[in-house]
Formats: structure tokens, C-alpha cells, sequence
């Protein structure tokens, strides 16, 4: 007997192939009726027998395509309509209706294996794709994803391209962005004085001999231009710093197999498994001694953050042998990464020798993104993976959602001043932004408004309350407060440190209490002073303070975090202990300076308070002399964990009574160390060790005096590998279970998506 069944499936199921997989599967299994896509998702009816359906469904869920992610799947049966074959029927846009998008997905084997085919019509085609890889995200204006809602809707489909994207048993049927050298995007060269000559096939073989002569190319690439050169080049990366001012933060390396990542770096298993990944984010490894990557690319470390070719286009940069190259965001620093052509020729101009140009438009920027392995118990929902440790996340992740415990209404959280993502949530779904980056200019305030602009008419929401952080002069906090008296809409301010304990606990779908522990460098306290090392019993509506780091005070605040030999001398002098003259924040200041420095401490002049734990680093670092200025955020701290001995076993020892970690024994002993002389890599392996024991120590008092056994550990701070891993291990010894950031990162990147959990928790009541 012949039945019918009606399926509807929600996720990331367009433009991943789904629905030739629907029609093929239905096809083989002889059965009648027909697949479209709508903006809700993909619907389906088929018509066979009864076991014939069930083989079917169970197929549809066990045997999707590997870029697709399904959310929920409704079946119900149904009588027979008497359907005579199985098509694929157009497009349905469904008003107010939603769905989940692919982001950006890495050149596939099959299209890499055509790209160098001489007998291939696509022989050496920068921009071939198929339904399993290509661009998604960055050219999509609108759902359903269908061409004519790309920015390739300008380049019309030739006989042959045609013929194969509406063939259902091709793997490029309904590949948006197909296209061939006879109708698709071109690219060419350009230098200063020869805009547009130089095309065709020698435009490959051009940019590599630039290289080989030290010369720097703005690259386009899916989601902005970047700026390379040849990292092995001390010339061409010291000449890329001076002109992009990026002073000493280190550079992103692409190399073009794993062979030659191996020659440099050390790879494990699971950070192979990263870069090959879909996404191929950068992955930051171990250096090795022996590597010919110049010390300019990464100055005072031992990681590179490395990632593989994975547009077409890059596979021909390196296509013939030419070394690892600097692949860093084409902007001057601090600004947003250009996208357009005009806007890279007139922003670019004194960066870049060269320009590598096409005529596909990008319409959201989209940065790298950038993971490291750490192994935990909890898998990622995005990744799959129990190893992703996220510190960047954008390009080939974004915009999947984090799914949330409960149905949302329409918000927007706005993010923090640093890292900036925003969030936006519709039904269980919550959507973080790609990488917006630091709101401290206008350039990159614009580029997170037509961010906003863009999700919310891709996942249809239209906000009824609007998040933010409680800082009132963040950009982010601004927008949210003018955006909603200009729509008349509510506002949820946001405890800083509270929204980063809420991501993390969003992300594993935790809902009761937990003990947070946020540690991070600036966040707005609701005693107004700096906040930053933080332990708080929350749930996802509210959060109470139970111990902090003890209050020390930041000289000239922005300035102490900008020379952390200020906030040395600070913690010094109210922890009581002397400016000795042999201590290297002390050499910094002459003895002028030494005196408006203390006056400025005794008269409290401009000199908040703060508990933050990465102001303390950026002291700890300076008085043990491996920085005194920096010139990026965290420099300090990142500098100070590099060279933390690991068979060093002693200690310093923090106290933690009256709910306050008080840190003047530690100090007292690492200064004696200091000017004992004793090694650097010991004295950083003492304090990391000594920490570690007293979180250990406020978790478990605030253990015994709530009964909380979940423990979650977010915010800036916890990226600091050697920290995380040794508290983490005592711990796990006390029996606590530990929740660590999986799917958004742990600096303030992933703040939005807290801030967005913690509205709508308040919002439901």
C-alpha cells in the first residue's frame, strides 16, 4: 500500500547540497514527490511504501551531506497524492521565516583536483567551487540562499556552467557562486602606476616573482583583502610592519601543505585535524628551533599561528614553490579589514606594492579566524570537536548559531569595546557576528552597523529589547542606548564579567547556578571600578560577587595597561613594598617621574581601583623584567606565560580569606626571586603555579558554602594555555565538573553572546 509522508527539516540545510542529496536518495529509492528549499528550511513530500519511507527518513538523518547541520526534523504521514516522479520544485521565501547559513567553506578535494587538471575546462580557475565549498556567508544578501540573492547574481550562467546547476545529479546543482572563465570573475594585477594591465594567466607567475623580490601584495580574498610577503623576507616583514604600524603583534602565516607546516612547526594529530578542517582556520603551533620563519613574524615567541591555502586562489599562489607568507589583514592597524576594490586602492595605497584583484564582491567582511587545541572533556556543537579552543571566531564558522536551552525573543546584545562581536537571537537560535574587531573608531563602528543591519534582514529579527555592556562610554553600549530611544525599545545592561560566565554557560546549555570564575584585563564593575578577577555564583538571569582579586590601584588607568611598569610600581606601593632601584619597572622612571607617580598614587589623582587579573600579569610580567611597555593587548601576559618553565614545581603563595585572593605574599617572594636572580622561566612557572592553587582554593570555599559543583571559567585570562591546563587539573582532583568555551572564545569576542542569554532570561521572567 502506497503512503505519503511530509518532512520539514530546519539547520544549516541550504547551500550545503541537500537538496540534490534529497533528490538522489528519493530517486534510488524509487519513490514520488518533490524537495524545495523555502526560508524557513527545506521541505519534503515523498510517496512510496510504508518500509520504502522509513528507509528514507532514516537516510535523510543518518546519511546528510558533511557540511550540513540538522536542528529539528518533522515527519508526519499522510495520504497519497499520486505524484508521478520526483522533482526539485523552486524557492519559497516565507514571510518572517528563518534559517540557519553556511559559512565560507575551504576548497573541496574534488574542485582542488580540477583546479590543476589540464584537461579540465576550470584548468587553474581562481574561483572554482561546487555545492561542497565555495564562498556562503560573504556574498549572501538574502535568503533563501539562490543566486539572485549573491553578489554573483551579476555574472549570468553559461551554456555549460547552466547545464550543470540545474542537473540534480551534478555536484554543482544549485552551487551558488558556480562559474567557469567564460562568465564568471576575473582577476588581475595591479601596481601604482599600471591599474588593470597585467591578466590572464601570467598574473600568478607576477605576484610570486614580487615575492621573491621582498615586495608586499593586498591579496583579495573571500571575506577582505590581505597584505603578504614572504615570511622567511626579514625585509619584506620589517617593511610590512613599518608601513601597517603593527609594532611587535605577531603575523598570520599561510603555508601551502602540511609537509611544510611539519618543516616549521610542530603538529599534533588534533591541530592537523584543524587545519584541514572545512573551516581551515589559523591554528596557533609550536615553533620549531630550526624553522626559517624570521623572528619579525612573531618577535619574543615560539607560536605561529598558521593556516593552510583554502580558496582556489591561494592554491595558485603556491602552486609553483615559493616560501610561507605572511597573510595578515589588509587594514592598517586597529582599522577594519578592506573589502572593495576602491576602498583597497585608496586604504591600501601605502601598504601595499601590488594589488591581486577580482570582480567578485564581498558584501560582509570577514575576517580569519583562530583556534588552538586544548583537549576537554565537552565537544563543540560546531566543530565536533573536543580539542578547538576558539580565540578568534569568524570566517568558516560564522554565522552558525549556538543553539540555546529555551525559545528567545528578537535581541540584540551589542558586545564589548574590544574583540567586538554582536548577537542576535530568533527562536532557540542565537547568532554571533563574525570578528568586528576594536570599537574605537569610526571605520569599525560602521562596519559593526551594517554588520547588524545584515543578520537581522538574513535571520528576520527585529529586535524588542536591545543588550549591552554596563560601561557607558563604549561605542557598543552607545549604539545600544541611541538605536533603542530612537525605536523606543527596552534595554538589559549586562555586568561585564557576569556576560562572559553566561556565554560559556549558554554554550553548554547550562541554566542553574554555577561558579563562575572571569578573569580578564578591563571590564566595568558595578562599583565603578575595573573589575577583572571575579568569582560569582550566576545563572542565566542574575549573578552575585563572592571573592575577587583585592583591589590595587591602576595609575592614569588606560596608561598603566599601555605601561605595565606603572601598574607595577602601583601594586608595589599598595601592597607597602619599596621601589627598589634595581627592579626593572623602577629603571623606567627617573626619579622625577618616580616622585608624580607616588604623589599621584597618595592623592588617588586619576588612579581607579582595579581587581583585574590582567593587570596583574602585565605588573608580575614588568617586575620580573620581561615587559614594560606594550604594544598590543596582553603583550605582557603572553610574553611572561611563553617562558614559564614546565618542570618547575614551586610556588608563590597567594592567601584567599574574607573573599579576596590577596597577593602580597606572592609578590614579596617573586620580587626576592627577581632579585635573587633567580631565572625568568622559573619565576613565571611559580606564579602561574601559585595562582592556579589559590582559584583552586576560592573555588572550593565558595564550593562548600553553596554546594555548587559546576564550575565555568571564561573571560581574556583563560586563554593563558599554562594557566587554564594547571587549574583545571586541581580542579578536576576536588571532584569539580568544569565548563570551558568550546564554540565562542573566551575573550570578549564571545561577551554579545552572554549578554544575549542573560536578556532573554530576564525577559521570560
Amino acid at each position: 500500500m502506497m503512503h505519503g509522508v511530509k518532512v520539514h527539516i530546519t539547520g544549516v540545510v541550504q547551500g550545503v547540497g541537500f537538496r540534490p542529496f534529497v533528490y538522489n536518495l528519493a530517486t534510488n529509492l524509487n519513490l514520488k514527490g518533490w524537495v524545495k528549499n523555502t526560508s524557513a528550511g527545506v521541505e519534503i513530500e515523498a510517496e512510496g511504501d510504508k518500509n520504502t519511507l522509513d528507509v528514507f527518513l532514516q537516510k535523510l538523518r543518518d546519511d546528510a551531506p558533511p557540511l550540513s547541520r540538522i536542528d529539528d526534523f518533522t515527519a508526519s504521514f499522510r495520504p497519497r497524492n499520486g505524484f508521478t516522479q520526483f522533482d526539485i520544485i523552486h524557492s519559497e521565501s516565507v514571510d518572517g521565516a528563518f534559517q540557519p547559513i553556511s559559512p565560507d567553506i575551504a576548497i573541496c578535494d574534488d574542485c582542488l583536483r580540477e583546479l590543476f587538471d589540464p584537461g579540465d575546462r576550470r584548468y587553474l580557475y581562481p574561483f572554482i567551487n561546487c555545492t561542497n565549498c565555495g564562498p556562503r556567508f560573504t556574498i549572501i544578501k538574502d535568503i533563501p540562499y539562490d543566486r539572485p540573492f549573491t553578489t554573483m547574481a551579476g555574472f549570468p550562467l553559461c551554456p555549460d556552467c547552466e547545464r550543470e546547476y540545474r542537473d540534480p545529479t551534478n555536484r554543482r546543482f544549485h552551487a551558488q557562486p558556480v562559474a567557469c572563465p567564460a562568465c564568471g570573475p576575473k582577476v588581475w594585477l595591479e601596481t601604482k602606476d599600471e591599474r588593470g594591465k597585467k591578466d590572464g594567466s601570467n598574473v600568478i607567475v607576477e605576484v610570486q616573482r614580487l615575492f621573491t623580490e621582498a615586495q608586499i601584495v593586498a591579496i583579495k580574498g573571500l571575506g577582505g583583502f590581505h597584505l603578504a610577503c614572504d615570511a622567511t623576507n626579514e625585509k619584506a616583514v620589517r617593511e610590512l610592519r613599518s608601513r601597517k604600524l603593527r609594532v611587535e603583534k605577531p603575523f598570520a602565516l599561510m603555508m601551502p601543505d602540511i609537509e611544510t607546516i611539519e618543516k616549521h612547526c610542530y603538529v599534533s594529530k588534533d591541530e592537523k585535524e584543524l587545519l584541514t578542517s572545512s573551516a581551515r582556520p589559523i591554528v596557533l603551533l609550536k615553533k620549531k628551533p630550526e624553522s626559517t620563519i624570521v623572528e619579525e613574524v612573531s618577535p619574543r615567541q615560539d607560536w605561529l599561528g598558521v593556516m593552510l591555502p583554502y580558496t582556489p586562489l591561494h592554491h595558485l599562489l603556491f602552486s609553483d614553490f615559493i616560501p610561507p607568507l605572511v597573510l595578515t589583514s589588509g587594514n592598517l592597524s586597529e582599522e577594519p579589514i578592506a573589502t572593495g576594490n576602491e576602498e583597497a586602492r585608496e586604504r591600501l595605497a601605502n601598504l601595499a606594492d601590488a594589488f591581486l584583484m577580482h570582480d567578485r564582491d564581498i558584501h560582509i567582511r570577514c575576517d580569519d579566524s583562530v583556534v588552538r587545541v586544548f583537549q576537554n572533556n565537552q565537544k563543540s556543537s560546531i566543530t565536533n570537536s573536543k580539542s578547538s579552543y576558539p580565540i578568534r571566531r569568524s570566517r568558516g564558522y560564522s554565522p552558525f548559531p549556538v543553539k540555546l536551552p529555551f525559545q528567545v525573543p528578537h535581541l540584540l546584545a551589542t558586545g564589548s569595546e574590544l574583540k567586538n562581536t554582536f548577537c542576535l537571537t530568533n527562536e532557540k537560535y542565537a547568532f554571533l557576528s563574525h570578528h568586528i574587531g576594536d570599537m574605537e573608531n569610526y571605520e569599525t563602528l560602521k562596519s559593526f552597523e551594517q554588520g547588524v543591519e545584515h543578520f537581522e534582514r538574513l535571520f528576520r529579527v527585529k529586535p524588542v529589547a536591545i543588550a549591552h555592556d554596563m560601561h557607558p562610554n563604549y561605542l557598543a553600549t552607545r549604539y545600544a542606548l541611541e538605536r533603542a530611544e530612537r525605536e523606543g525599545l527596552p534595554t538589559v545592561a549586562v555586568q561585564h564579567h557576569h556576560a562572559h560566565v553566561a556565554a560559556c554557560m549558554a554554550e553548554h546549555g547550562l541554566t542553574e547556578p554555577v561558579i563562575g570564575v572571569s578573569f580578564d584585563g578591563t571590564g566595568y564593575g558595578e562599583d565603578g571600578a575595573i573589575w577583572g578577577g571575579e568569582f560569582i555564583v550566576a545563572d542565566a538571569r542574575s549573578y552575585q560577587r563572592l571573592a575577587q582579586l583585592e583591589y590595587f590601584p591602576l595609575p592614569g588607568g588606560d596608561a598603566s595597561i599601555k605601561k605595565p611598569a606603572r601598574a607595577a610600581l602601583a601594586l608595589l606601593w599598595s601592597l607597602g613594598l619599596e621601589w627598589d632601584d634595581a627592579l626593572a619597572p623602577v629603571k623606567e622612571f627617573c626619579t622625577e617621574d618616580q616622585v608624580t607617580l607616588r604623589v599621584q598614587l597618595e592623592k588617588k589623582i586619576n588612579t581607579p581601583m582595579t581587581s583585574s587579573m590582567g593587570r596583574l600579569f602585565d605588573a608580575v610580567s614588568a617586575l620580573a623584567g620581561v615587559r614594560q611597555k606594550v604594544n598590543y593587548e596582553g603583550q605582557a601576559a603572553i610574553e611572561f606565560e611563553a617562558m614559564a618553565d614546565p618542570a618547575e614545581a614551586g610556588q608563590y603563595v597567594f592567601g584567599v580569606e574574607a573573599g579576596q585572593v590577596r597577593v602580597r605574599g606572592a609578590v614579596e617572594a617573586l620580587v626576592r626571586d627577581v632579585m635573587a636572580g633567580i631565572p625568568t622561566p622559573k619565576i613565571s612557572a611559580r606564579f602561574h603555579n601559585g595562582l592556579a592553587e589559590a582559584v583552586r582554593d576560592a573555588v572550593q570555599k565558595i564550593g562548600q558554602e553553596t554546594s555548587l559543583r559546576n564550575v565555568v571559567l571564561s573571560g581574556g585570562v583563560w586563554q593563558n594555555i599554562t594557566l587554564l591546563q594547571k587549574t583545571l587539573s586541581l580542579l578536576r582532583k576536588d571532584g569539580f565538573e568544569i565548563y570551558i568555551h568550546r564554540d565562542v572564545p573566551a575573550n570578549d569576542g564571545g561577551l554579545s553572546l552572554g549578554q544575549a542569554f542573560v536578556a532573554a532570561s530576564r525577559l521570560r521572567g
